[in-house]
């Protein structure tokens, strides 16, 4: 397997591939156009053996300004690069923007290649290397060690080599979600599709399904190659081709993701961290977004700020015209589309971002700067409620409290016990006689982002904690009782009395006694009295009425409403309902027109 992928980097005509071929005795340049005009179109890719025995990935680009895109797609995912200037030549326009560009892409290593250095003399040599070292002073570059070439004669390949041996991979997760931006897709006789490309992270086996990016397709891997060599597995860091089963080729291309299932997102909404190069960069400015081998127009807004000046750094939320697969961490580049040029470019922050709104940039910028420093756990705050799955993906597992099957983040549950808390205060204040509040009915304001089954999950761990008090079906605040004055109590206590001195008449719920609902409902949830087909019964004249019900049955089998009106001694019209509830309480069971026994006494 490659263990170091390197890339070239250098303006048009300074003899990048001229300088492969040399190292590798292959020739990248195999378009017919490129033989014509004797420059680099396409992306080429050739394995390299280095002194110690290691397999190095060249991977060389084009060097022409109007393929600065191409370069992108190359460069992204490159260990190291050789930045090529021509001797004779010295540093040109398309060096100092390759330079932004591997720089923007975190590439900190490489080579200084000075090229054709055959054609110009010792002095002239010397100032070009001079000019090498100036140019790339203050980029991670600035202590890359300068090594002459010639493609022609050979002069300086073998130190070339050696410099090139020196240099280490980049620490690719292997453990992580595999993806493979694609760089090539062609049809391979005998085997049907295959996509090419630099292995970002993780790893695929032979026979694994694969998710292609955006889009969703899915396809089996029946073959991996690394440089031309058949392997069952491929690592983060290879130069990999994958024979994709079910697919068809032109269902992809470069600019194409493949990945593991679930573990990629695709967002045409995304945070970033960016850096400005050159110019300014308005508010809302039409951009082209570049990572990986894929890119995608869109509108950057600046998070807090109308302009961003040369060389500042800021926040930006990207709002794409297409979904754009990436990862936390990755490195993109910005350019402008008209007239094309490279604006700046920075690192992924949060590619599962909710749409900003300027006058939420205070907050957003407060988000965005704990993501920056390396606080995930914002990534749960700005989208509560995350399954599984989507904890998983975003790699914040243990980081949140768990409340049925979603995950909320620690200062979510405190917005939500806050919201309990000033719910149930609210409610005791509308409805000053309530002894508490339907369970369900609590759940209103923020609680409404749980699950029906989690809030009320919750609301018995909350319960537990001795936050709430939960009674029966209603919820209060642990300090909530009711408090009558001195006319509410009498008015109770005179309710209570004759309806209890009705017997089984009970209290018709007259226009008087209705109005005042709330107390009626005090005295019921109390347990002193009931409410029968619109009467009222004391609570213990239906106790009685129980009693009476069990005791015919012990020398009966069954009660019609002849023989239930002789025992309470009411008319039809009292009668029903009170056989009714005795139904509803589990006392007799209808059967025809009779009642049976459908409970046995207590002490049976």
């Amino acid at each position: 397997m490659s263990d170091l992928v390197i890339g070239t980097a250098g303006h048009v005509d300074h003899g990048t591939t001229s300088l492969v071929r040399a190292l590798t005795g292959v020739d990248l340049d195999t378009l017919p156009e490129e033989k014509a005009r004797g420059i680099t179109i396409a992306l080429g890719f050739v394995p390299m053996a280095l002194p110690s025995g290691r397999t190095a990935g060249l991977v060389d680009v084009p060097g022409h300004e109007k393929l600065v895109r191409t370069m992108v797609a190359g460069a992204s995912g490159i260990d190291a690069v050789m930045l090529c200037v021509s001797a004779a030549e010295g540093v040109m326009p398309q060096t100092r923007e390759h330079l932004d560009v591997i720089s923007i892409l975190g590439v900190s290593q490489g080579v200084l290649v000075l090229t054709m250095a055959d054609l110009v003399e010792p002095d002239l040599l010397e100032l070009a290397a001079e000019e090498l070292r100036e140019t790339v002073a203050g980029t991670p570059l600035a202590n890359a060690p300068i090594v002459a070439t010639s493609a022609q004669t050979g002069q300086g390949l073998d130190a070339l080599r050696t410099a090139l041996d020196a240099l280490s991979p980049q620490s690719r997760p292997v453990d992580a979600a595999f993806r493979l931006p694609v760089d090539r897709a062609f049809v391979r006789k005998g085997f049907g599709t295959v996509v090419t490309g630099t292995l970002w992270g993780g790893r695929v086996t032979d026979g694994a399904e694969v998710e292609l990016l955006p889009g969703g397709e899915r396809a089996r891997v029946r073959g991996i190659q690394v440089h031309g060599k058949a392997v069952t597995e491929a690592r983060a860091g290879s130069r990999t081709a994958l024979n994709l089963a079910g697919i068809e080729t032109d269902a992809v291309g470069r600019g194409l993701w493949a990945c593991e299932p679930g573990r990629v997102p695709a967002s045409r909404v995304i945070d970033v961290a960016y850096r400005q190069l050159g110019g300014d960069l308005l508010d809302g400015a039409a951009v082209v977004a570049l990572l990986g081998t894929r890119e995608v127009a869109g509108r950057a807004h600046v998070i807090g700020a109308d302009l961003v000046p040369s060389g500042a750094e800021v926040f930006v939320q990207l709002h794409l015209s297409e979904a754009l697969p990436c990862l936390p961490g990755d490195h993109f580049v910005l350019r402008r589309p008209s007239p094309a040029a490279t604006l700046g470019g920075g690192t992924v922050l949060d590619p599962w971002a909710p749409t900003a709104r300027h006058r939420d940039d205070a907050r957003v910028h407060t988000e965005l700067s704990r993501l920056a420093a390396g606080d995930r756990l914002v990534l749960l705050e700005r989208c509560p409620g995350l399954v599984d799955a989507q904890v998983r993906a975003r790699g914040i597992e243990g980081l949140g409290v768990r409340m049925g099957d979603r995950h909320f983040a620690p200062s979510t549950v405190a917005v939500l016990e806050r919201a309990l808390v000033a719910g149930l205060a609210a409610a005791h204040a509308a409805e000053p006689l309530s002894p508490g509040i339907n369970r369900k009915a609590a759940q209103v304001g923020p609680l409404r982002m749980l699950e029906e089954r989690a809030f009320l999950g919750w609301l018995e761990g909350q319960a537990a904690k001795g936050a709430v008090v939960l009674e029966g079906g209603r919820v209060r605040l642990p300090s909530w009782t009711v408090t009558l004055d001195s006319t509410q109590t009498a008015w109770c206590r005179d309710t209570v009395r004759a309806a209890t001195a009705a017997g089984y008449e009970g209290i018709e719920s007259a226009a008087e006694i209705a109005a005042r609902d709330a107390l009626l409902f005090l005295l019921r949830d109390r347990g002193e009295i009931e409410l029968v087909g619109g009467r009222i019964y004391a609570k213990s004249v239906l106790d009685r009425l129980v009693v009476a019900v069990r005791s015919h049955f012990a020398h009966a089998s069954a009660m019609d409403p002849a023989a239930f009106k002789e025992l309470t001694g009411q008319s039809r019209r009292t009668a029903i309902p009170l056989l009714e509830w005795l139904d509803a309480q589990g006392v007799t069971r209808r059967v025809g027109d009779s009642r049976i026994l459908a409970l046995p006494p207590p002490h049976s």
